[in-house]
């Protein structure tokens, strides 16, 4: 599912313009990222949470010369499924059967 799949859904289950459901989508995606930057946490109950995690500077190796190098400090987002979203029993989706062939 892409973006404007995504909107179409949010449009059909809402009852909304596929305008208006893509200005609540981004929205949504502005204000979590904006949140996130400055440091907060949304928790949202069922779904999930997202949160901003920082990784220290540190040392690595390049890998095709072996030579080490510096890492700098690194802040990116994270998302940890609620309890609803990880016990989804999804089954996965069934591959469309080919043609039968003719002998």
């Amino acid at each position: 599912m892409n973006k404007s799949d995504l909107v179409a859904k949010i449009a059909e289950g809402a009852g909304l313009t596929k305008v208006q459901a893509e200005k609540a989508l981004n929205s949504f995606i502005t204000t979590t990222t904006a949140a996130l930057k400055a440091g907060d946490k949304i928790a949202l109950v069922g779904f999930g949470t997202f949160s901003a995690v920082t990784r220290a500077a540190r040392t690595g190796r390049n890998p095709q010369t072996g030579k080490e190098m510096k890492i700098t400090a690194k802040t990116n987002g994270k998302f940890a499924p609620g309890k609803a979203l990880k016990d989804l029993n999804a089954k996965p989706v069934a591959k469309a059967k080919s043609p039968a062939k003719k002998k």
